[in-house]
């Protein structure tokens, strides 16, 4: 089965991402397109195992198999959470909308690090352009201020908001290059304390749950071998 396939046939769950999801679209903006689809289980049979992430077919669309899609969550990987909660779903079958009833199980104190690793990465790299260059990729300097603030809110309230909202203006700002760098240095330094500070009294728990996520990949792998749906979790037990 070609990976292209794989997208087309078994996708189940479809979203936009990036500055349009973020509400930092500019009319030059792409459209970046995410997704999540379910290699059939007849495929890892083979020696030759399906592919753990597709990019395409379409123009800025790249898509993860769900095991390593859940993988990367259970990380606390920015890209994979922002990408379950993104306000503009475009596809989401049974299984897609099981998926997403799950992004809570994802989250937990392991964001603080992924988050704040990830921007202390992209901020090496723009400190080196602003040496070699004088200035940094604004486009790339706006989305640090972002990552730290969509962490620090995280880790404050638990939940996950990938629309930028009142920092909109000050961000599109920095885009077109109009806070100078030692300003928005500054702010971003400010925003990785108050990340810190809220990581220490964060309301999420210490670890994902892992047996969750684990026990919906475990009926989905096992409903693709079956040719079947996947059945729903058991329901709580009531009072007696």
């Amino acid at each position: 089965m070609r990976p292209e396939d794989l997208v087309r046939d078994h996708t189940i769950y479809a979203c936009v991402t990036g500055s349009r999801a973020f509400g930092l679209a500019t009319e030059s903006s792409d459209t970046d397109r995410r997704g999540v689809f379910v290699a059939p289980a007849p495929l890892f049979r083979r020696f030759a195992k399906p592919p753990t992430h597709v990019e395409g077919p379409g123009p800025e669309q790249f898509g993860w198999e769900l095991e390593r899609f859940c993988e990367l969550a259970l990380r606390g990987n920015p890209n994979i959470l922002e990408c379950l909660h993104s306000p503009l779903v475009e596809h989401a079958d049974a299984t897609g909308r099981e998926l997403l009833a799950l992004r809570e199980a994802f989250l937990s104190r392991r964001v603080h690090a992924a988050f704040t690793g990830y921007a202390l990465a992209q901020r090496r790299r723009l400190d080196a352009d602003v040496r070699t260059h004088g200035a940094p990729r604004w486009k790339h300097a706006m989305h640090l201020p972002r990552l730290l603030i969509s962490a620090r809110d995280l880790l404050r309230t638990g939940r996950l908001t990938v629309e930028v909202g009142d920092a909109r203006a000050r961000l599109l700002a920095v885009r077109r290059g109009e806070v100078p760098w030692p300003e928005v240095e500054s702010w971003m330094t400010r925003l990785a304390a108050r990340t810190d500070e809220a990581a220490a009294h964060s309301p999420l728990p210490e670890e994902p749950d892992l047996r969750r996520v684990e026990d919906f990949l475990y009926r989905v792998r096992r409903a693709s071998a079956l040719g079947s749906a996947p059945a729903a979790p058991d329901a709580p037990a009531g009072p007696v």
